[in-house]
């Protein structure tokens, strides 16, 4: 059983919502429940009926965010980056000392957090990914000036609920948005690109699906089990002058690989443009 400090999610958005399902997992338990705040009363209801949670309508309850917070041991912000500040500023005269407030936002800087926070609070900034519905997250976390190592050990804990966590030093949390925060959009790209090539050879859509979704999960999980490195396992595939490597010739040819690094650094201008707006 691992035990977790009772936890405010203010903005039970879709990653909020992510997390709160990996927190309410067997052999998971959490002081006091978990408060989640949201806006309507429609989404709160619906979480209000989730065993362990106590669901806060803001239209109903303008202080609920205050409230939750004041409670909590662990405060997630799952709020959109634009409405991070004023949540902040809202909720920072009832925090108390040894809080550790955790950011959902992206491109929202530490130090941010910690100049609309308490001296006497803890904040993380994380960046989880979108498989966390399903327990398969990725999740960067990276300390504020304040966090020490048990902070730390609490964040990851959470964290793990829903997937694996890598700690990494701030200056590289927008580097690493840009391989698993957006990297399920690109393994989806490639899933859409192969499934039309499928049905341009004549299949139909219900076997596309089959064969390259499959392939895919296939993959992913001979990779997940296997010793080897993925150069080898796709050099174990490709027979030599065989239909593979005739393939493989032409996704080298067209600059696959540089166009991934082009990708990613188009990733990361836009998250510091953000950053700085």
């Amino acid at each position: 059983m691992t035990t977790i400090p009772h936890i405010a999610i203010l903005g039970t958005g879709s990653m909020g919502a992510a997390v709160l399902s990996g927190l309410l997992q067997p052999g998971i338990e959490v002081t006091g429940g978990v408060t989640a705040t949201n806006r309507s009363a429609a989404k709160a209801d619906a979480l209000a009926a989730l065993d362990g949670v106590n669901a806060v309508a803001l239209e109903r309850d303008p202080e609920g965010n205050r409230t939750a917070a004041a409670a909590a041991d662990i405060v997630l912000i799952g709020v959109k980056p634009g409405m991070v500040p004023a949540l902040l500023e809202e909720i920072a005269p009832v925090l108390r000392p040894g809080t550790i407030v955790v950011s959902l936002a992206a491109g929202v800087s530490v130090a941010t957090f910690e100049r609309l926070l308490p001296e006497h609070t803890i904040v993380v900034r994380s960046m989880p990914n979108t498989p966390a519905v399903v327990g398969r997250a990725v999740t960067g976390i990276s300390a504020g000036t304040r966090a020490d190592a048990a902070a730390m050990a609490t964040v990851h804990e959470v964290f793990s609920t829903v997937g694996e966590v890598l700690e990494v030093p701030e200056e590289q949390i927008d580097a690493l948005s840009t391989i698993s925060g957006s990297g399920p959009a690109y393994v989806f790209l490639l899933i859409e690109a192969l499934t039309e090539a499928a049905l341009a050879k004549g299949f139909t859509r219900e076997q596309a699906d089959i064969m390259v979704q499959g392939t895919f999960r296939g993959a992913s999980e001979l990779l997940a089990q296997s010793e080897k490195t993925p150069e080898e396992l796709r050099i174990q595939v490709t027979s030599p002058q065989g239909t593979t490597e005739r393939a493989l010739n032409v996704l080298q040819g067209a600059g696959l690989p540089a166009l991934f690094a082009e990708a990613t650094d188009a990733a990361l201008a836009r998250a510091r443009e953000l950053a700085r707006a």
